[in-house]
C-alpha cells in the first residue's frame, strides 16, 4: 500500500474530476478526505467495477470442492461428494467445530459443497445475482455483504446442526440486500427488484422446508446479516461508496485468507 499522492492531480472517487492531489475537499462535489483515497487505489485496480467477484468466488469453490473430493475418495450415495471427515478438515462448520474453537470456519465454510448439485445450485445463483448487488451497491459492500451474511447464518445455524457448509447462508444475505433496496428506492425499478427478489426468497425458503439436508437456520441468519447490512451500508443511489466501505472489505478479505491459512495448518491426516 503506497502513501497517499501529495502533488499532482487525482481523481475523486465521489464525481470522477481531476483536483489537486493536495486537496483535503473535492472542490466539485465537496467529499471529504480525498488525500485519504490515494492509498486505496490499489483496491480500485484489484476489486474496483471490473472485478468480477461471482468468477472470484465460483474458482475458489469449484478448487475446494475437486480437493475435498480427492481428499476423501468419491462418495457415490452423495453424487460424488466428499465425507464428513474431508469437509471437516477442509473448514466446514457446526456445533462440532464450535466446541473444538475453530471460529475461522465461519468462513471457510461459505466455499464448502457437500456434492455436485449443492455446488451447481449455489454457484447458479451466485453468478445471477453477486453482479447485481455489485452493480446497485458496488464492489467494497458486496465483499462485506456476502462475507457478515454467511458468517452471521453459520453462527445461528451451529447452535442447532452438528455440521454445515455452503454459501446459501451469503446467498440469502445477497438476496436480503436486495430486497432491500427495492423497498426502499420504490418506483417502478425498485418495486420491480423487491417483488422479483422477494419472490425467489419465499421459493427457496419454502424449497428448504421440504428437502432434507437443507441449513434453513443459515438461510435464515444469512437472510438477516443481509437486510442489517444493506441497512447500515446504504446502496450506491443513496451513499456514495466510502473510504470505510473499502477498508472494512479488505478486512473481509484478509480474515478469508487468514481463515483458510489456520485451516490447511490444522489438516491433521491425508487421504
Amino acid at each position: 500500500m503506497g502513501e497517499p499522492r501529495r502533488s499532482g492531480t487525482m481523481i475523486c472517487p465521489g464525481c470522477g474530476r481531476l483536483i489537486s492531489a493536495n486537496a483535503s475537499e473535492c472542490i466539485y462535489c465537496g467529499r471529504k478526505n480525498v488525500r485519504l483515497w490515494g492509498a486505496f487505489s490499489f483496491f480500485d485496480k484489484y476489486f474496483g467495477t471490473d472485478f468480477a467477484f461471482h468468477d472470484a468466488v465460483s474458482i475458489v469453490c469449484i478448487i475446494l470442492y475437486v480437493i475435498s473430493v480427492v481428499f476423501e475418495q468419491f462418495n457415490a450415495a452423495s453424487l460424488f461428494g466428499p465425507g464428513d471427515f474431508a469437509l471437516k478438515e477442509l473448514g466446514a462448520t457446526g456445533s462440532w467445530a464450535v466446541a473444538n474453537e475453530r471460529y475461522w470456519t465461519f468462513i471457510t465454510a461459505m466455499y464448502l459443497h457437500g456434492n455436485i448439485l449443492h455446488i451447481f445450485f449455489n454457484l447458479l445463483w451466485i453468478r445471477q445475482i453477486a453482479p447485481v448487488v455489485q452493480d446497485l451497491f458496488d464492489t467494497s459492500r458486496l465483499i462485506i455483504i456476502f462475507t457478515f451474511s454467511g458468517v452471521i447464518g453459520f453462527i445461528l445455524s451451529s447452535f442447532f446442526n452438528y455440521l454445515t457448509i455452503g454459501a446459501s447462508g451469503s446467498i440469502f444475505g445477497l438476496l436480503a440486500a436486495l430486497i432491500y433496496y427495492g423497498r426502499s428506492r420504490g418506483g417502478t425499478f425498485g418495486t420491480d427488484i423487491y417483488l422479483q427478489v422477494g419472490r425467489w426468497a419465499i421459493l427457496l425458503f419454502v424449497f428448504g422446508l421440504f428437502f432434507p439436508r437443507v441449513d434453513n437456520y443459515g438461510h435464515a441468519g444469512g437472510f438477516i446479516g443481509g437486510l442489517l447490512c444493506a441497512y447500515i451500508l446504504g446502496y450506491k443511489e443513496r451513499s456514495p461508496e466510502k473510504l470505510v466501505h473499502k477498508i472494512v472489505a479488505l478486512i473481509c478479505v484478509g480474515l478469508t485468507i487468514v481463515a483458510f491459512v489456520l485451516t490447511f495448518l490444522t489438516i491433521k491426516n491425508v487421504h
